[in-house]
């Protein structure tokens, strides 16, 4: 008797080989250049691709970058595109929106307006390298959708009903400032609190418009399996900036509406980053 064959179990699009180079390089990137922003700002030294009125923001992008390095480490690591694009479409925001602010305030960098060496070197290098990985994003996430794809599994482990609300609320919160700070830094950076350059405002904006996309897709994605790599990515940039913004305290006015919200929106990613780790240890879910 002939064997039947077998079909092959339904497993959604494969994740490319582009898709998950790109990530482990973006991530490698985010903790050399993230964790040197980062420490630099944490000396009280100001440090960047361009100048800025304090170390606190370049600070805060450093931060993001080291805090999101572990979830973008964890795509590699994974086989399915369904179970890594929320935080992989939050990282092609990250280096598309960082590229075009670089190159919209072009005569702001260092290597424009003159400077040390060594910032001079580094602003260079920042526009470089953020082309350069700008284009290879949307290389191979255009390729990663011409691929041809099976019928994805059921959701292993949607996200309790609780927890879609707050996720709504947190996720329009991060989009709509970040959107703000991005289009129309001029209005929106008088709401930070803290000293800030319009370059700034809106490399915060961006990474804030990350955040909201990320938040969004997961509760769009409505499966705890499928956002391992952004639920790990959620409480270490939630931890890496509050580290930074607590060694800045006096640079904050912490008296000012931004300033609680921001507080608030802080421990939202850490709830919700460690909320969704927990539920899924407990669950017989495989890593």
């Amino acid at each position: 008797m002939p064997d039947t064959p077998v079909t092959p179990a339904p497993d959604g699009r494969p994740l490319t080989a582009g898709v998950a180079v790109l990530a482990t390089a973006v991530a490698v990137i985010s903790v050399l250049v993230g964790g040197l922003l980062a420490a630099v700002s944490l000396t009280g030294h100001v440090f960047g691709a361009w100048p800025s009125p304090g170390s606190l923001s370049p600070g805060l992008v450093g931060a993001a970058m080291l805090g999101t390095s572990p979830g973008l480490f964890a795509v590699g690591r994974a086989a399915r595109w369904q179970d890594v694009r929320t935080l992989v479409y939050a990282l092609g925001v990250v280096l598309v929106g960082l590229f075009a602010v670089t190159l919209l305030n072009a005569g702001r960098l260092y290597i424009a307006r003159g400077g040390g060496i060594v910032a001079v070197l580094f602003s260079l290098g920042w526009l470089f390298v953020l082309g350069t990985l700008c284009v290879a994003a949307l290389a191979t996430l255009t390729w990663q959708h011409l691929g041809a794809a099976r019928p994805a599994r059921p959701r292993a482990l949607p996200l309790p009903a609780w927890s879609k609300p707050p996720l709504a609320v947190l996720g329009s919160a991060w989009l709509g400032i970040g959107t703000g700070l991005l289009l129309r830094p001029g209005f929106w950076a008088a709401f930070v609190p803290w000293d800030v350059a319009r370059p700034d405002a809106q490399a915060l904006g961006v990474w804030a418009l990350a955040l909201g996309t990320g938040v969004l897709g997961a509760l769009a994605e409505d499966d705890l399996a499928r956002t391992r790599p952004a639920l790990l990515a959620l409480p270490g940039t939630a931890l890496a900036v509050t580290l930074v913004l607590a060694v800045h305290a006096r640079s904050v006015d912490w008296s000012s509406g931004p300033a609680l919200s921001l507080v608030c929106m802080l421990a939202g990613l850490a709830c919700a980053g460690a909320s969704g780790l927990v539920l899924l240890s407990r669950s017989a879910v495989p890593a």
